[in-house]
């Protein structure tokens, strides 16, 4: 699973576009962009502004930029929340439950209660595509490769990821027993000897979750039996939980218009 090119990417994408019309008419995929008001890590971060936009923006118009999300919905428990993400043209047609919006509340019982609502309202997808809002700078492509290798690859479900560096490769990680011992993660007692040896590995990274309707339904869960990934690009892999990961974000965003502006 080697990160393609960037013009590999846009090979890809050209030739993708030719039969999208075709598969769009074939396939619906509902986009669900969960954002609840009461966040902890950051405090109402899903409207917070960055670089000038509130941040379910950038969720929003990636999105709506993608060529094969059939409708795309905010779920979220907040008014202010629904304002903001109408305004970026998203779709708020239900408030979702309070009990749905909680610190515990499973991401899973999230897209169920979305699925419900549209299955209520007489409309069915063969697929949902779950973006959540702390992602903001995944692309329109990104979400694009994983509903299309949904398909092509025939698989229940695609998630984002990026490489695991070497030294957090399974093979060399170990977890502690309950009697203070060293274990292996995979099992095995003796692990690889050299970094050229290890086989790839990759961690999810929330940016982009493709699953087919019917496996979240009836397994409850956005992980199917089949499970394939696709590479974020590096320039993207930004995920924020934290105040200093906010921080670092405004940085790189500030450093890049100014780098932008040099070049003019």
């Amino acid at each position: 699973m080697a990160r393609p090119s960037v013009q590999r990417l846009r090979v890809w994408y050209v030739t993708v576009l030719l039969t999208m019309r075709e598969q769009k008419a074939q396939r619906t995929v509902l986009g669900i962009v969960p954002a609840r008001g009461g966040s902890k890590g950051i405090a109402r971060k899903n409207i917070r502004l960055l670089d000038g936009k509130p941040l379910i923006a950038f969720t929003a118009s990636a999105a709506l930029k993608s060529a094969y999300l059939s409708r795309i919905l905010l779920s979220t428990d907040d008014s202010e929340i629904a304002q903001i993400g109408k305004a970026a043209g998203l779709d708020v047609p239900f408030v979702r439950p309070a009990e749905l919006a909680l610190d515990s509340t499973p991401m899973i019982d999230v897209v169920l209660d979305a699925i419900r609502w549209v299955q209520n309202h007489g409309e069915e997808y063969d697929a949902i595509c779950l973006l959540q809002p702390t992602s903001p700078l995944r692309s329109a492509l990104t979400i694009d490769r994983c509903i299309s290798l949904l398909w092509e690859r025939d698989v229940e479900s695609v998630i984002s990821v990026r490489p695991v560096p070497p030294e957090y490769n399974p093979h060399w990680v170990y977890f502690e027993a309950p009697d203070g011992l060293l274990q292996p993660s995979i099992g095995k007692r003796e692990p690889i000897p050299v970094r050229q040896q290890l086989p790839p590995a990759y961690h999810r990274d929330g940016s982009v979750f493709v699953v087919r309707t019917h496996t979240v339904i009836a397994d409850g869960s956005l992980y199917g039996a089949k499970t394939a990934g696709v590479v974020s690009p590096e320039e993207e892999a930004f995920d924020l939980d934290t105040e200093e990961q906010w921080k670092t974000l405004e940085e790189r965003l500030k450093s890049a218009h100014e780098t932008a502006a040099m070049r003019r």
